[in-house]
């Protein structure tokens, strides 16, 4: 994300004011102070989010799909809004019209086209096999970044490119099987996609300086179109609220707290604080938990084609984010560079 020319504190996920980005002309103490922040957020993004997919997967159960997405980011969005009036008053919310058409844009690519898709898909897909899927997500950003950054790609990243590819081959013949539904494992690619393309254009286009609105108005646009797309899809009809189970619903509280409010905040602020291809790597290490988690919790089967295909992809990514983080790589950038690019 970018900042506007004048850009308030924003404020860290636990509620703290981190360093301001790095000066051209005093690069020496910024960087260090950050530092520590970005591993924090790192780490929150790397563990929490691993663990939603098998949250989305009990959700869904018992819950229509894009009406529980829905109620987990306006939920979310709005307590973002009354943390925001308590703590900061009006001026908290306070963009200028591009910026508020900036962040309802990413919301609706983040949330409504990946977490939406990725939310229908898990009605069909296994959490793991979903997360494994995901994780695909840092090779789009190199296409993405090839096609719409105007950089060239170096070989290492096309080859992990490529090879991350062939590991999406592998996670999905088990569909072209008939054991995972076609039409899940599509749904969940799509939602890679657009998931890669509203982080590529958050670093783009101009986003509120305050990460907490951003984050606010992101998940109040996506969770307005998630309630659209499912009074489109018919899924209020027979929608019972009381045979909604207690697992369900504890499920959808904790996507509110932790995968929304703390979580999505963090990756926000992240997007605006780290380079693109550092925080990518929460597309890695997600898929472990993930796995590990549907395998122990949901006793979802740790299949050859799985662990196949999750670790070709993995070393995919990895081979990605290695050669994009070596000194002197246009995409691994620093982080004043990418909250100093003022386009407001």
């Amino acid at each position: 994300m970018t900042s506007p020319a004048s850009p308030q504190p924003a404020t860290t996920p636990g509620g703290s004011t981190p360093a301001t980005p790095a000066n051209p002309a005093t690069p020496a103490t910024a960087p260090a102070r950050l530092s520590g922040a970005v591993w924090l957020a790192l780490a929150v993004v790397y563990v929490v989010w691993g663990s939603t997919y098998l949250a989305i997967r009990i959700a869904v159960e018992t819950m229509p799909s894009f009406f529980s997405a829905a109620a987990r980011f306006l939920t979310a969005g709005l307590l973002l809004v009354g943390y925001l009036l308590v703590r900061q008053g009006p001026a908290g919310l306070r963009v200028s019209g591009r910026q508020l058409a900036s962040a309802a844009l990413v919301g609706l690519l983040l949330l409504t086209g990946g977490n939406g898709l990725v939310v229908l898909g898990e009605t069909s897909v296994p959490s793991g096999l979903a997360a494994l899927l995901v994780a695909a997500v840092p090779l789009w950003m190199v296409v993405l970044t090839a096609f719409g950054g105007g950089e060239r790609p170096k070989r290492a990243e096309l080859a992990g490119v490529l090879l991350g590819l062939v590991g999406l081959g592998v996670l999905s013949a088990p569909a072209i099987g008939g054991s995972v539904k076609p039409l899940g494992v599509v749904l969940i690619i799509c939602a890679t996609l657009a998931w890669a393309a509203g982080s590529f254009a958050s670093k783009k286009i101009p986003m509120p300086g305050n990460v907490l609105a951003a984050s606010a108005y992101q998940m109040l646009a996506g969770g307005l179109c998630n309630v659209l797309i499912g009074l489109a899809r018919g899924e209020q009809h027979g929608l019972d609220l009381g045979a909604v189970s207690g697992r369900s619903w504890l499920a959808l509280g904790y996507l509110v707290l932790f995968g929304s409010l703390l979580a999505f905040t963090a990756y926000a602020w992240l997007l605006q604080s780290a380079p693109l291809t550092l925080v990518a790597t929460y597309a890695y290490v997600n898929p472990v938990v993930a796995v590990l988690l549907g395998w122990l919790i949901l006793a979802e089967p740790l299949t050859g084609p799985t662990l196949a295909g999750g670790s070709i992809v993995v070393v995919g990514v990895c081979l990605v984010v290695s050669v994009s983080r070596r000194p002197g790589s246009r995409r691994s950038g620093s982080p004043s560079k990418s909250k100093g690019d003022v386009r407001a």
